[in-house]
């Protein structure tokens, strides 16, 4: 290419030294506000750019340093010089720049979505107002200062210590829309401070802050501060002052606000101390703090380790890592960094990686909820195209341009082999084990009761006792009974007595028909009684074994109404009921095998059959121990004292074929296998995925 002087308005600033101890200079491109860092070779090169000649500037350098270059690296820098605009434009080239610019703006399309992706409203110039007001701020960052908020932050924690039972009941009473509103207005008003601490500390340390404003990642606003002339700083701490202003000024505010709530008497003012206390510690380290997006936490990082561009490198590095690992192409790093430095940052990269898919896909699901149903899915569909697809479709061109080197690698062969192999078993069904809690449970079993208030007179058996059917287990005394059916038979003796003495005289046989009467009523009375008693000599209804007795139960102790004497547990055995929901139910067939542990038997272990599997599903959960809240697997909401499945649950029995030991008598929860019918991971992936398209589209 022809030869291109440099522009004249770049400016050439001394910058700090390198990791690897060059020294460093910052070019600065004042009509776009950006700054670029120069290495030693590249400042060699510009200082020699007037020379106009590729091998002169090479020779010069070679033979006035250390440095052993050669025109290769001259044209090097000439593309970056070109590439990033800082060559003086060549008379007549009007359209050619018309051209670049256009290619950088993009078609209309894309300058849209990287619009609605990300966009910049500044809104204030602050750089005079913030000169004016910097004997304040600097007060505010003196070292006193500091102690005295360190001191505060200890005090105030130790009140929230000492009353944490009254803090945490404040947490709780801010989930209202009042109070939702107070932390909107609390969040306002910290990332206003935050913006601040940035600027006054960039202008207290001689940068310029040409603006302060909105910006919008993916119509989410955020506010920021340009502090780009910190690229002016040569020295690193410096610009690790500036990018951890903002953080420690919210944890000065969240200091002082936990100091406040902690003296203030209960009001208002406290309230709002609450509120803005605990904004500022939740914004500061869920948010700011992360080093996986470009907020505070990033830029820290990059200056406390020295490397500008962190997320860059550290990418590049990971995608070298993950080609040599898959193809073993052989390919210099881009980067060389010591082997713990460089496996750091390889798990950076990667973790960053897994951070952003995780904030990216739940962005794009708020954004579909949040939007109208047909923008919602136009615009999750970009998210997911231009976050997750688009760095994908990068790597895979990266792979296609390498492809001649790939096919001979041995390792690529074996990376088909285990990519068919992950494929192979995606698709092939797998051990359908199905996973749930259970409750184990006789299949019959009757609870002895004291029918009334009564007297012990015996009881035959012992724990653990086998009973037939229809022997009687226990004989209880109701004196009130007793006394009541002596008067009811004598009642009925008297009347019996009128009723064969009615023919003696004239009136006897007029009253006859009201003796026979009452005779009857109270002969149906005895009756009633009779069969009342008879619940108080409780027979066996099946053939079983006793558990449960009271072992202080003893002859001739008053019983309360209902209670309970024993539980009688039938011979028939026992068995397993669940429920499962409708994907994994289908998998379920009468006759599978499975297995149960009991939550509170170590070692025990029961074989099953599947008995019975219910056609529809439940509407209500009989068992609470089944209930997530409880420790059980199905997620239920409480409706008017009962408890509903969130979906569709469906109650399948299992009959016990092994003896249950000591679990005999109870009834336990554990955690049940069923062994079910197979299933590929792909299809049930697949089968999800279409239930949710089908469920929002409508169908």
């Amino acid at each position: 290419m022809n030869w291109l002087p440099l522009r004249e308005e770049l400016a050439l600033l001394p910058g700090p030294r390198l990791a690897d101890g060059q020294p460093s200079w910052t070019l600065h491109d004042p009509t776009r506000n950006r700054f670029f860092s120069l290495d030693w070779p590249t400042f060699e090169i510009l200082s020699r750019w007037s020379f106009g000649d590729r091998q002169a500037i090479a020779a010069s350098v070679s033979q006035d340093s250390a440095l052993q270059l050669g025109a290769e690296d001259v044209e090097q820098v000439a593309r970056f010089l070109g590439e990033n605009q800082l060559l003086q434009a060549r008379p007549g080239n009007a359209r050619q720049q018309a051209e670049r610019l256009a290619t950088a703006r993009g078609s209309r399309l894309n300058w849209l979505l990287h619009h609605y992706l990300f966009f910049r409203v500044p809104l204030v110039r602050p750089d005079a107002w913030l000169s004016r007001w910097q004997g304040l701020a600097g007060r505010l960052d003196s070292r006193g200062f500091a102690l005295l908020t360190l001191a505060a932050l200890l005090l105030g924690l130790t009140q929230v210590a000492r009353h944490w039972d009254s803090f945490a009941a404040s947490l709780v009473d801010t989930f209202t829309c009042r109070g939702l509103a107070a932390y909107g207005v609390a969040l306002f008003v910290v990332k206003l401070l935050h913006e601040l601490g940035h600027a006054f500390t960039a202008k207290r340390l001689g940068c310029r802050v040409p603006s302060m404003g909105v910006a919008f990642l993916v119509l989410w606003p955020m506010a920021y501060t340009d502090t780009n002339e910190t690229w002016r700083l040569s020295s690193r701490w410096q610009r690790l002052r500036v990018a951890a202003a903002g953080i420690v000024t919210e944890l000065g505010v969240a200091a002082w606000a936990t100091l406040a709530w902690g003296l203030l008497p209960d009001g208002e003012l406290r309230s709002a101390a609450f509120v803005l206390a605990t904004t500022s510690w939740v914004a500061t380290l869920a948010i700011n703090a992360s080093p996986f997006m470009r907020f505070d936490g990033y830029f820290i990082l990059s200056d406390w380790l020295d490397m500008p561009n962190l997320h860059e490198r550290s990418f590049a590095l990971a995608r070298w890592k993950l080609r040599e690992w898959l193809f073993d192409l052989g390919e210099e790093r881009p980067e060389h960094f010591a082997r713990g430095k460089e496996r750091a940052l390889i798990a950076f990269a990667w973790v960053t990686w897994l951070y952003r898919l995780v904030v990216f896909l739940g962005i794009a699901v708020l954004v579909y909820h949040f939007a109208v149903k047909l923008i919602g899915i136009l615009l999750f569909a970009v998210e997911i195209a231009w976050f997750i697809l688009k760095p994908i479709r990068h790597e895979l061109r990266a792979w296609r341009e390498r492809w001649p080197a790939i096919r001979r690698r041995r390792r690529s062969l074996l990376t088909v082999v285990l990519l068919a192999v992950v494929i192979t078993l995606m698709l092939m069904p797998w051990p359908g084990r199905i996973s749930a809690s259970g409750i184990l449970r006789p299949v019959s079993v009757w609870p002895v009761h004291a029918p009334g208030p009564a007297q012990l007179e015996t009881l035959p058996h012992r724990e653990g006792a086998a009973v037939a059917a229809g022997e009687p287990i226990a004989r209880m005394v109701s004196p009130m009974l007793l006394a009541q059916r002596e008067a009811a038979a004598a009642k009925a003796e008297r009347l019996r007595w009128l009723a064969a003495s009615a023919g003696f005289g004239a009136d006897s046989r007029a009253r006859l028909q009201s003796v026979q009467e009452e005779l009857a009523t109270a002969e149906a009375e005895l009756a009633a009684l009779g069969r009342e008693l008879t619940r108080y000599e409780p027979r066996a209804p099946f053939a079983g074994h006793l558990h449960d007795l009271d072992p202080d139960l003893h002859s001739g102790q008053w019983l309360a109404d209902k209670e309970r004497l024993a539980l009688l547990v039938g011979d028939d055995g026992y068995r397993v009921d669940t429920y499962l929901d409708e994907d994994v139910v289908k998998r379920v067939r009468v006759g599978d095998t499975a297995r149960f542990v009991s939550d509170g038997a170590e070692g025990t272990v029961l074989r099953l059959r599947v008995s019975h599997v219910d056609l529809d599903a439940t509407r209500t959960l009989d068992d609470g121990r089944l209930a997530a809240q409880a420790g059980g697997h199905i997620m239920v909401r409480e409706r008017r004292g009962e408890l509903i499945p969130e979906h569709a649950q469906y109650r399948v029995s299992l009959a016990v074929e092994t003896p249950v030991g000591a679990l005999a008598g109870g009834s336990w929860r554990g955690t049940l296998v069923i062994h079910g019918e197979g299933e590929a991971p792909a299809l049930r992936y697949l089968r999800n995925a279409l239930a949710v398209l089908l469920r929002e589209a409508g169908f």
